[in-house]
């Protein structure tokens, strides 16, 4: 028995976990933690839960094995971002905040995907619809369009057939050129070196934003955090840099940790890091007590979350009306393109 049940553990470590069951899963550690239980109690309740009960099964047989709190989850095949934040909740010796910061910042994620999945759908299927058109339109009106014209195609026509080739052409070219950037990225951004990964992000106009506010956000929250158990700031750095999970604030982190060691500031680095605010490199400018930096720190991931709430939000709802204006756009011309010649020939007779 225990030899099928040690078996079916590990068969459970290359299944990907739901992303809603893992909300869920730290939801209910949290709220146990939170009302006094210890780790291993609260992952036995969880098993109350019939959906979880493999999940928590082997997060115990991980954490009896010696495995920390990170490692159970990550073979578990819970998310990376949730993995980082409970990385520094060893560190910190808070595992019941961790997780509580770890479930909001999980849960926005998803309601922002939940939302732009929402938000897209049906501009893909208009955009479907109006590719079949376009394709419709060029195999079938406009030979009928040429064959109206005995001497030949006029130059209305033959720009009315130029248009919506080009426009049928570019699109599709385009679609396919966003498509392949996408799969290529997927496949090959793990084995590009962090400089080329920083010097792409930040080369990308509205992402580069979106960026730059969570690697701030990132940083300023476990660096805060580690800041709460007394440790010097040149060990803070070095702590985050060793770890692999936040691959830019790790590679920024050794950045500071090499200017420390020459005796300057992180200030004047954190001004040319690209993926930082520049509010941060204010907040370490003005503060040389620790728990000044704290509290500071902690205000400031506060309202830069509300900021980035702002900004994604702002950002989903304005998806559909640039997608229809392009798209109307798009129709008016191929309406005009197909009816300019048919007021031309209607002049003629």
């Amino acid at each position: 028995m225990v030899l099928f049940l040690r078996r079916h553990l590990l068969n459970m470590k290359n299944r990907p976990l739901n992303k809603e069951l893992q909300l869920r899963f730290l939801k209910q550690l949290s709220r146990l933690l939170k009302n006094g239980y210890t780790l291993i109690e609260a992952l036995n309740i969880i098993q109350w839960d019939k959906q979880l009960v493999t999940t928590s099964e082997l997060v115990i047989s991980l954490l009896k094995d010696g495995q920390t709190i990170d490692q159970a989850l990550e073979k578990a095949n819970f998310s990376q971002s949730v993995i980082s934040f409970l990385y520094f909740a060893r560190m910190n010796g808070n595992l019941q905040a961790s997780i509580e910061k770890c479930v909001y910042m999980y849960e926005q994620r998803l309601v922002y995907s939940k939302k732009f999945q929402t938000t897209v759908r049906y501009p893909l299927i208009l955009l479907l619809t109006f590719l079949i058109l376009m394709y419709f339109i060029k195999q079938h009106v406009l030979p009928s369009f040429v064959d109206l014209f005995h001497s030949g195609p006029s130059s209305n026509v033959i720009f009315s057939m130029a248009f919506i080739d080009i426009l049928s052409k570019g699109t599709v070219i385009l679609i396919t050129l966003l498509t392949l950037s996408i799969l290529l990225w997927s496949l090959l951004h793990h084995k590009l070196n962090i400089r080329m990964r920083i010097s792409i992000y930040n080369s990308i106009p509205f992402f580069r934003t979106y960026k730059r506010m969570q690697t701030s956000f990132l940083f300023a929250t476990h660096f805060s955090s580690l800041l709460k158990t007394g440790m010097p700031m040149k060990e803070i750095l070095n702590m985050i840099s060793k770890q692999k999970k936040l691959p830019i604030i790790s590679y920024y982190s050794g950045l500071m940790t090499k200017e420390l060691s020459k005796g300057r500031h992180v200030t004047e680095l954190l001004t040319q890091l690209p993926l930082l605010d520049m509010q941060l490199s204010i907040i370490f400018q003005k503060n040389t007590d620790a728990s000044t930096l704290e509290r500071d720190l902690l205000i400031y991931t506060e309202l830069l979350t509300e900021e980035l709430h702002r900004k994604v939000t702002k950002m989903i709802t304005q998806i559909q009306p640039i997608f229809f204006l392009v798209l109307a756009s798009f129709i008016i011309f191929i309406y005009v393109s197909l009816m300019w010649p048919m007021f031309q020939l209607i002049k003629t007779i």
